[in-house]
């Protein structure tokens, strides 16, 4: 096979598949907002210039960033819309746990996760049409598909912001089962959600393992960027070292399991697209938890702490 079939390619991937996989992710996100509470929000409305620099990364500058990868790169047409559907998405969900080991921000980490699932009803499905537009072949692509802003919005809503509401709501009036339910819900759901990823790989082996050193490669710059990207703006923006690597992490840490459903949902499950979304989820789980240990032990100013 030639690297331009790609394009023309279309993972397997089942309706009831699909749905057993917008079950996770909105039990992933219900887990995460089960200790999440309204104090995190007042906290960060008293010093909210991490918040506001946090958001940028996330939604403006990776996104920005990885428009000029891929005019050095000139991936073919269905990676580099891959790469900004996961440009687009919000922070993962595992960026808090990997925040705490990082000796990270997790008040800040946790407020972030909760504004940006909020932000991304919205931005998500604007990043995507914006960049993809910009960029004369995914434009095409876009064009072709046409894709509903407004169909993408409800359903990033119902998968993102549903769960989130109710999950706050829950610890708002049970706090202690909340805390207990988290504890369990977010392991085991992200567990699930990570194991369907690999079985989606698994049952397409071939086409991976045709392409899996053209996407390898594009996945781990585009990644390190992202991690460069947060780590960098925050020192700009004159951050403490603690909230340099909440922010980094949070940049470098995307939901590419929303993105994952988007590509199946709204784009057949695309080749290139699915791939890189699905590579791209299995990789920053490895380079998140490396940086986290390599930051982990190193420790931090006690004069940044206050």
């Amino acid at each position: 096979m030639t690297i331009n079939t790609l394009d023309n390619l279309h993972i397997d991937f089942t309706e009831e598949s699909l749905w057993v996989m917008n079950i996770a992710l909105a039990l992933v996100m219900f887990g995460i907002a089960l200790d999440i509470s309204l104090n995190d929000f007042r906290r960060l409305l008293r010093k909210p210039k991490p918040l506001f620099v946090g958001m940028l990364s996330q939604f403006v500058l990776l996104p920005a960033v990885s428009y000029i990868l891929v005019l050095l790169v000139t991936p073919i047409p269905s990676i580099a819309l891959g790469m900004f559907m996961v440009a687009a998405c919000p922070g993962g969900n595992i960026s808090n746990f990997v925040t705490h080991t990082a000796k990270g921000n997790s008040a800040l980490s946790v407020s972030l996760t909760a504004v940006a699932t909020m932000l991304a009803v919205v931005m998500t499905p604007l990043n995507l049409q914006f960049w993809g537009s910009l960029y004369g072949p995914t434009a095409t692509i876009l064009k072709e598909v046409a894709i509903s802003p407004w169909e993408m919005v409800k359903l990033v809503g119902l998968l993102l912001g549903l769960p989130l509401v109710l999950g706050m709501y829950f610890n708002q009036l049970r706090p202690v089962w909340a805390s207990k339910m988290a504890k369990v819900l977010k392991v085991v759901s992200l567990l699930f959600f990570v194991a369907l990823i690999f079985v989606a790989l698994y049952n397409n082996r071939d086409i991976f393992m045709d392409y899996v050193f053209y996407v390898f490669w594009i996945v781990i710059i585009h990644n390190f960027l992202a991690f460069v990207t947060g780590y960098s703006f925050a020192s700009i923006m004159g951050l403490s070292q603690i909230n340099k690597r909440t922010i980094a992490i949070e940049t470098g840490i995307q939901n590419s399991g929303l993105g994952l459903l988007l590509i199946f949902t709204f784009f057949d499950g695309m080749g290139g697209m699915a791939l890189l979304a699905a590579f791209w989820g299995i990789w920053h789980l490895i380079s998140g938890l490396a940086l986290a240990s390599f930051w982990g032990v190193k420790p931090i100013d006690k004069k940044e702490l206050v």
